[in-house]
Parts: C-alpha cells; sequence; structure tokens
C-alpha cells in the first residue's frame, strides 16, 4: 500500500512538473511611480471621406483603424503598384532587366497615350524607351502609355500580363482582389479592396525596396515633357516616401501613402474621396494619428524560445517550442508592459516531432483584445526514445489516465 501511494505522489509530482509551464510575458518596463498618470486613452481615428480607407502598421501588419475595408472598390491608378511589384519580381528573377529597349505598340500608344483621357507619358508610337525609364513615367507621371507598354514586353501581351498580376496578387493573400489591366482604367471586373491594397503597398515595400524607392520621385521628364508626382503629400511631409495616387470619374479620389518616423513605418489608404486635397488631408491625418498614438514592439525574435514542455516516447523528455517569425505587437503607446501572453499547447505530446512542427498556438492579448495570434513550432525535432523508454512511458501514461 505505501509503495502504491509512494508510487502515485511521485507520479503527481512528475504530472506537475511537466504540464505546468510558465506563460510567457513581455519584458515590462521599470514601474512608474504611483503618482505618475497613465497612458493617455487613444482618441477616435480622424474622420475620413471615402468609400473605404484604413491605417495599418506595416511591420506587424495590423489594422490600426478602418471602415470598409473589404468592401469592393475600383482602384484606378493605383493598379500600377502591382504593375510596378510585378516588373520588379520579373526583374528580379532575370527574365526582363532595367535596360531592355522596349518598343511602344500601336496598342499602348491608343490605349494610353496622348490621344486617351488618362494619365500618359508622351510615349512616340513605335519609338524604343529603356525599361527604367519607363517604371518612372508609370510611377512619377502614371502613365497608362508606359503601363501596357511594361506589360506587353514582360509578358508578351496586356491580358497576359493581368494573368501574371492575379497569379501574384493570389501569393500575396489579396483575395478580394481581380485585375483585368496594368493601368487601372475602369473595367467591371477590375476590383480591389483597401485591405488588399495595403497588403500590396506592404509587399512592395519589403520584397522590392529599390524598385519602391521610385515612388517617392517628385518630377520626371521624357521627351522634354516635365511632369510632376501627384501624390502632394510627398511635398508636405518629408516622411512620407509614397506610394501611389488614382482617380477615376467611378473610382473617385484614391491614394495609397506610407511614411517612415523613426523605426516605425505605417501605410494609409483613402478610396473614393471627393478631391485631391481631401485624400492627401485625410491621409496625412490618418498617418499623424497612428503614429502619435501607437508604437510596435518584437516580442519575440524569429527562432525564439518560449517555453519548453514534456515529450512522452522520445529520444529526450522536453521539446523546445518557439516561433518561425518574429511576433510584432502594435498597440497604444505606453501600455506595452500590459501586453500579456498565453498558449494553447496540446496537454500531451507524443514523439516523435519533426523540426518546425506546429505544436500549439502562442496568443497576444491586451486587456480583453487579442492584438496577435501565431503559430508555436517545435525549434528542434525529437525522434522516438528506444523500445524500452517508449514502454516505460507508455506504462506511466496509462496510470496517469487511470
Amino acid at each position: 500500500m505505501y509503495r502504491r501511494l509512494f508510487l502515485a505522489a511521485w507520479l503527481a509530482a512528475l504530472t506537475l512538473t511537466a504540464f505546468a509551464q510558465p506563460t510567457p510575458q513581455p519584458v515590462p518596463s521599470p514601474a512608474a511611480p504611483a503618482t505618475a498618470p497613465g497612458p493617455a486613452p487613444v482618441p477616435p481615428p480622424p474622420s475620413v471621406t471615402g468609400t473605404a480607407w484604413l491605417l495599418m502598421d506595416y511591420a506587424s501588419g495590423q489594422i490600426l483603424a478602418g471602415e470598409n475595408i473589404h468592401a469592393r472598390v475600383e482602384p484606378a491608378s493605383i493598379t500600377k503598384v502591382m504593375t510596378s511589384y510585378v516588373v520588379a519580381a520579373e526583374m528580379a528573377a532575370g527574365k526582363v532587366g532595367a535596360d531592355d529597349q522596349v518598343q511602344i505598340s500601336e496598342n499602348a500608344w491608343r490605349g494610353g497615350g496622348a490621344g486617351t483621357d488618362g494619365s500618359t507619358s508622351f510615349l512616340p508610337l513605335g519609338s524604343r524607351v529603356r525599361l527604367q525609364d519607363l517604371l518612372h513615367g508609370m510611377i512619377v507621371q502614371s502613365g497608362n502609355d508606359a503601363s501596357i507598354a511594361l506589360a506587353e514586353h514582360v509578358a508578351g501581351s496586356h491580358e497576359a500580363f493581368a494573368a501574371l498580376m492575379n497569379e501574384y496578387a493570389r501569393k500575396l493573400g489579396m483575395n478580394g482582389t481581380h485585375f483585368v489591366n496594368a493601368h487601372g482604367l475602369p473595367h467591371d471586373d477590375h476590383y480591389t479592396t483597401a485591405h488588399d491594397i495595403a497588403l500590396m503597398a506592404q509587399a512592395m515595400i519589403r520584397d522590392f525596396p529599390e524598385a519602391y524607392a521610385y515612388h517617392k520621385v517628385k518630377e520626371f521628364t521624357f521627351n522634354n515633357i516635365r511632369q510632376h508626382n501627384r501624390n502632394t503629400l510627398l511635398w508636405r511631409d518629408d516622411s512620407v516616401d509614397g506610394i501611389k495616387t488614382g482617380h477615376t470619374s467611378r473610382a473617385g479620389y484614391c491614394l495609397l501613402s506610407s511614411a517612415k518616423r523613426g523605426d516605425q513605418r505605417l501605410i494609409a489608404v483613402v478610396m473614393g474621396s471627393t478631391s485631391e486635397k481631401q485624400r492627401a488631408d485625410d491621409s496625412q491625418a490618418l498617418l499623424n494619428w497612428g503614429f502619435r498614438f501607437f508604437e510596435t514592439h518584437q516580442v519575440y525574435a524569429a527562432g525564439a524560445q518560449v517555453a519548453e514542455y514534456k515529450v512522452w516516447k522520445g529520444a529526450t523528455d522536453q521539446v523546445r517550442l518557439g516561433v518561425a517569425q518574429p511576433v510584432l505587437a502594435t498597440v497604444p503607446r505606453g501600455r506595452y508592459e500590459q501586453v500579456r501572453a498565453e498558449m494553447d499547447v496540446p496537454t500531451t505530446l507524443v514523439a516523435p516531432i519533426a523540426a518546425g512542427q506546429p505544436i500549439g498556438t502562442l496568443r497576444l492579448r491586451l486587456d480583453d483584445r487579442l492584438v496577435v495570434e501565431q503559430p508555436l513550432v517545435a525549434l528542434e525535432a525529437v525522434p522516438e526514445g528506444g523500445f524500452f523508454r517508449r514502454l516505460m512511458d507508455e506504462f506511466w501514461m496509462w496510470w496517469a489516465s487511470e
């Protein structure tokens, strides 16, 4: 009897040790004096005129504010951000080059040239233009003719290029988007969402920073014609370095903008505004509000250990759990120390476990709001143990279940 009681007590201690793991917490700042006031509450975001809008933190991808962010909207010339993304991707793959001489077809000249109502780079019919000059013409001057010429050069035809755009959009998670052209002129099947536009901007900045730098160029001269970038925020705010305007009678006035102050970057999207000035004023107000009231912290680095858990039937009896990607949290300024982490991990972990295998979920919360949710993964493999190890663990697992 005493032997059985001893074994039961020993097993209870073993089980408690195996499963009572500490919950990871962000490192708090030093406690403020009791008399110091707490952080001011975040006021509502500024009022925005438009059919859809949002403000996103670039690093964490968190939406700080927005309205109708998944509603279908016409992107107008903001489409050209995806055009430049595809061209940059194809250049990175070695399929086209910055010094390629691109012939200006009749399709490009007629569909986006000087004889149309849209923006143009005034490309002469039949001429050959360096690909890099076309990129500047499309991004800075918003040239529709440059967009078509680039599409034809990269994919062989405008239609084939639109298919490429949709493939890249799918890979970026732009699930509410469909493109039929490279310039953004109205078409019933050419649409996107404010959220997808923000994802597109995030990808452009992250994946092709050299190509993104074109979006802050204020003016470009081609064929002795100088044209200014229509993004007026580039003149108002030195922290703004992109990204693209858009306007048609159907889409209204649209602006996709991004700014970086210190280590923080924000992305603002305003769609369907009433004027060029209104879209710029609202975008500026959103950026100012976001920088004033929010901050982004890295809670865990990629590959960082978050916890250690008991493993049954393994060559080792513990597995380190962590995160494959950095865990970033965007929170109101002054409230990072109040963020709390929690883990959801299966009660019993049994070998074999592969390195990188999803094991559970890490969640960060502020008050009752979920801030971040990210998979927990095994940081190393745990192969099966030997015969006697597996047999012993099988017995103890059975015992614990009784």
